[in-house]
């Protein structure tokens, strides 16, 4: 057994101090330090903060490396990457390229899942499809030659892997018929985004089983006073909600009204792109384009695509600048997604029993360790 002692643990409802948490390759138990059995390797937090490992439900690349490369070593060296970001499980996320293209991608995830289990990198929790069965008038980044109608078929062939689907309700034709048959044969968390949809459709989509919105605000149909769009249907109904925590994408004076309105429903993502963890440049997207210059990557005629954040500073932006308590910034990037990914009674959070996946991190939430089912995957340099 081992011993993390000298930080404050992050549990999902407190921040537990002069304590010390217990684990094997699951979390065994929380006691005072002065309680810790005397056999137990000792990890010293050096007064930072332990914390349940981040979940990434939505990011396209790292470290030069996109998921539609559809090369296993695209994936080992993102895994590996977001293991410095404290992300001990992930979603890969494909876009709206040819369909074969995805195709390739899928097939190779599949491969790798049960591998990255141990491997020393990030685990493939499974795959989040954005597109291509999407809105051409708001494709944001993707390309609009590669757009599809939604199709059951093909979802169902990979729903082992698919654990996510992002879709424009109002391209489903005949009632919703390909979400009513997703939703009734799969466990895929079907998620409206990249949508032109109004509000009634989207309030009938979510009906239909729609039970989750991609990057909140973003590529969707706004909250306006007679028009009430996508983004309303999102907070006045009961489903997950994913948000861009860079700063950018969505303004900071939201982060507290979301939090409120939308609580354990709230997930935060990067949908970060093989710019991230590199130096501001060129670099390519589903073979377009892609300018990185700050915090920004956009298309070249301006249009802006996703983000190069990496998860642990997404929780940390939202901490510095809202009144949401740090336990709640770290449920948004652990536990609700694992909720909204039906995986919650093994992981996002440190209850006992649950799969010994820690970050152990310095004041300013920067990684220190990263710990994947009881083992030291990533330890800082510094």
């Amino acid at each position: 057994m081992k011993a993390i002692i000298n930080g404050k643990i992050i549990l999902k409802d407190r921040i537990l101090e002069n304590n010390a948490i217990l684990f094997s390759d699951v979390i065994e138990g929380v006691v005072p330090t002065d309680n810790v059995p005397k056999a137990c390797e000792i990890i010293d937090a050096k007064g930072g903060y332990i914390a349940p490992g981040l979940i990434d439900i939505h990011i396209h690349g790292y470290l030069g490396k996109d998921v539609c490369d559809g090369e296993e070593d695209s994936i080992r060296t993102i895994s590996k990457g977001l293991l410095s970001n404290g992300v001990t499980g992930y979603l890969p996320t494909t876009m709206t390229v040819d369909i074969s293209v995805i195709e390739k991608a899928l097939k190779v995830l599949r491969n790798l899942k049960e591998e990255s289990k141990t491997w020393d990198g990030s685990a493939i929790l499974g795959c989040h499809m954005e597109g291509p069965y999407i809105s051409e008038s708001k494709k944001g980044a993707q390309d609009a030659k590669h757009i599809l109608k939604p199709d059951a078929k093909f979802v169902k062939k990979y729903a082992d892997i698919v654990k996510s689907i992002t879709l424009a309700p109002e391209t489903d034709e005949n009632d919703f018929a390909a979400i009513r048959e997703i939703k009734r044969d799969t466990d895929v968390l079907i998620s409206m985004g990249h949508t032109s949809a109004d509000y009634e459709t989207a309030m009938a989509s979510v009906a239909a089983g729609v039970n989750h919105v991609t990057h909140l605000f973003n590529a969707m149909t706004p909250l306006t006073h007679r028009a009430p769009g996508v983004v309303t249907a999102a907070l006045n109904s009961d489903i997950s909600c994913e948000l861009i925590v860079d700063t950018f994408h969505v303004d900071k004076c939201f982060y507290d009204m979301l939090y409120k309105l939308k609580g354990r429903k709230l997930c935060f993502i990067t949908d970060c792109l093989p710019a991230g963890g590199l130096p501001e440049g060129e670099y390519t997207l589903g073979g377009q384009k892609i300018i990185y210059k700050g915090i920004v990557c956009r298309l070249e005629d301006g249009t802006v695509a996703g983000s190069v954040l990496q998860l642990n500073k997404g929780v940390w932006n939202v901490f510095k600048n809202s009144s949401i308590p740090l336990y709640e910034c770290v449920n948004c990037a652990s536990l609700n997604p694992a909720i909204a990914l039906g995986i919650s009674d093994k992981k996002g959070s440190l209850d006992i029993g649950k799969d010994a996946d820690i970050i152990v991190t310095d004041n300013q939430f920067n990684i220190l360790k990263t710990i994947i089912g009881g083992a030291v995957k990533y330890e800082s340099e510094s």
